[in-house]
Formats: C-alpha cells, sequence, structure tokens
C-alpha cells in the first residue's frame, strides 16, 4: 500500500477536488471499473492506514522497519559526505529518522510529497531533533522529474523510497519510474528502495483482508470519500472489500465487489453494477529478489546490496549508477 499522505491544505482543494472528479469520472466509465489508490488517503483514510500497519497480519511495515533499524548504518554508508538524501513520496518522514541517526555528514534532507501540510509537519519534527540537518521540503509528484534547488542540483543524491510504494505499479510503471529517477538523481546517484517479496499466498491474502475488518473499511473509505466530495450515492452496505492474490501477475488486487445489481450516482452522472462486479482499488505487485534488481537493470540501475529479514518477507535493495 502506499504511503499515507496528510489532507492537503486549503490553497490546494481546488485543484485536487478537480482531479479527484475527474479520475472518479473516468474510472467508473471503463469496462473494468477502477478508482486510484492515491485517493485512499483523505484523513480517515490516512488514520485507517495508520491502524493497518499496526495489525497483526499486515507485515510489511514493522518487518521493512525492522530491516532498516537492523542495516542502518551500512545503508547510511552509501550517502556520500555532503550528498543529498532524497525521499519520494516522503509523507510523515518517519522511516527516514532511522537513517538520519546515522548520517551526520549528510549535506541536505530533501522531501518530495504531494502535501504540503505533511512536509510542513515533518519539517519541524526533524529540524527539532536534528537541529543541524538542511531539510529541503518539496511539493510535488515524485513521479515527476524532480525539480532541486540549485544550491543541491550538482551535488551527489541517493533516493530513498520505502515503504514498497513501488509494489502499487505495475512491472512497465514500476520500470518507467526507475528510469526517471535515474535520470533526475545526477550526477552521482543510488537509490534505496523497499520491495516487498513474493511469499505463501495465504499470508499476502491475509495481510490485505484482516480479521478485524480495517483494511476493508480503508478500502470502503474510498466510496465515503465519493459521497462527501462528489455528491456520491453509494450504498456502503452494497459493496464489500475483496482482496485477491494474482499469480499471474504476481500481485494482490483490492476490489470493491458490488453484492447485487444496483445503480449509483457521481456528480449527476448514473453508473450501474451488476451482481458481483468489482472496482479495482489497489495493486500490490511482490517481487522475488532476482525479479526486482532485472528491473531495475531495464532502467538503467545497477544491482548493489540487498537486505532482508531473516524470513524473507521484505527486502531493502540498494541500486547505483552514474552519469558523465
Amino acid at each position: 500500500m502506499l504511503q499515507p499522505r496528510a489532507k492537503r491544505p486549503p490553497g490546494f482543494a481546488g485543484a485536487e477536488a478537480d482531479d479527484f472528479a475527474a479520475a472518479v469520472i473516468d474510472g467508473l466509465s471503463r469496462p473494468q471499473k477502477t478508482l486510484p489508490c492515491r485517493f485512499f488517503y483523505d484523513a480517515r483514510g490516512s488514520e485507517l492506514f495508520e491502524e493497518i500497519t499496526r495489525l497483526p497480519e499486515y507485515y510489511p511495515t514493522r518487518t521493512e522497519t525492522a530491516i532498516l533499524e537492523a542495516h542502518a548504518a551500512e545503508i547510511a554508508a552509501s550517502v556520500p559526505s555532503g550528498g543529498v538524501l532524497v525521499e519520494l513520496g516522503s509523507g510523515s518522514s518517519l522511516k527516514t529518522e532511522i537513517l538520519l541517526r546515522h548520517l551526520p555528514q549528510l549535506g541536505a534532507y530533501v522531501c518530495v510529497d504531494v502535501s504540503e501540510s505533511a512536509l510542513a509537519a515533518a519539517q519541524a519534527r526533524l529540524v527539532s531533533r536534528f537541529p543541524t540537518l538542511d531539510v529541503r521540503p518539496i511539493v510535488g509528484d515524485f513521479s515527476r522529474p524532480v525539480r532541486f534547488p540549485a544550491d543541491l542540483a550538482k551535488r551527489p543524491k541517493v533516493g530513498f523510497f520505502p515503504g514498497s510504494t513501488i509494489g502499487n505499479l505495475t512491472a512497465a510503471e514500476a520500470a518507467r519510474l526507475l528510469a526517471a529517477l535515474h535520470a533526475s538523481l545526477v550526477p552521482r546517484q543510488s537509490l534505496i528502495v523497499g520491495v516487498d517479496l513474493k511469499k505463501d499466498a495465504r499470508r499476502l491474502i491475509m495481510a490485505y483482508n484482516d480479521a478485524q475488518g480495517v483494511t476493508a473499511a480503508f478500502n470502503l473509505n474510498l466510496l465515503v470519500r465519493i459521497n462527501r466530495e462528489l455528491a456520491g450515492t453509494f450504498d456502503l452496505g452494497a459493496f464489500e472489500h475483496e482482496a485477491i492474490y494474482n499469480p499471474r501477475e504476481g500481485r494482490i488486487e483490492m476490489h470493491l465487489r458490488s453484492t447485487r445489481r444496483q445503480a449509483v450516482s457521481v456528480l449527476g452522472r448514473r453508473f450501474s453494477f451488476g451482481a458481483g462486479e468489482r472496482i479495482h482499488t489497489e495493486n500490490s505487485c511482490k517481487y522475488t529478489i532476482a525479479e526486482f534488481q532485472a528491473l531495475a537493470l531495464t532502467a538503467g540501475w545497477q544491482p548493489g546490496q540487498v537486505w532482508t529479514d531473516q524470513d524473507r518477507l521484505f527486502s531493502v535493495h540498494e541500486l547505483t549508477g552514474s552519469h558523465p
């Protein structure tokens, strides 16, 4: 799952509302209905995701955190003195603190996120905990080229992309993003990326279909948001959460399944559902270590060290690259 992002401040409400409306209308108009997972994270969605990360079934967050804590010194060693750590989709920057404790030589920390309020909160917290740290927040979508401040443009950079957020992309989309990062983290760069590993399908399904129903509430909250913000008429009792494993694609797929024939409206537009028809809300792709390294190679990166837990549930990869 994507890492949570705080709601944008009022100044961004118009643009965000337009983006949300356009994406919902487009997604529900398709033969295979879909809704982008980036819209999970309104205020309630972010709260629910925080609950998910503490569930016994949901291993990714605590496992990646344990890997980072166990190997922080080794991972931090890839950041040269005076270099720049660039976190993509930084949100609260909580995992970053694990690395920052081992980076007294860091030139600057650049946090990139779409939420200005999340960046401001993270900056205030980090500056209080690391008084000498140069924190540079950048409001933006990490899937687009990052425009660095002029004084940082020529410094070596290390990207940090935790949370297996890359798993929300298809393999083709992930390759394009990795190639874009290879081009933007110049002149000399490396990338630390968290990647969830393939494992027993039953464990995967349990992680996205917990006994307490928190993930179901998280998924259904997307319909709550549509009803609230886009004059939607979704009957939450007529949709149910579904998480399945697609072995061909190597991914968990989250859906909202209509339990009966029905019609709903969004901003005055009518959409019909058959009994059992699904809205696809999220992918979470899983890789073997070799599969992810091969993907990185296609994007111009050289695989480096890989850190994992004892049970090989999750992995943290070092990728390196250079430009003349």
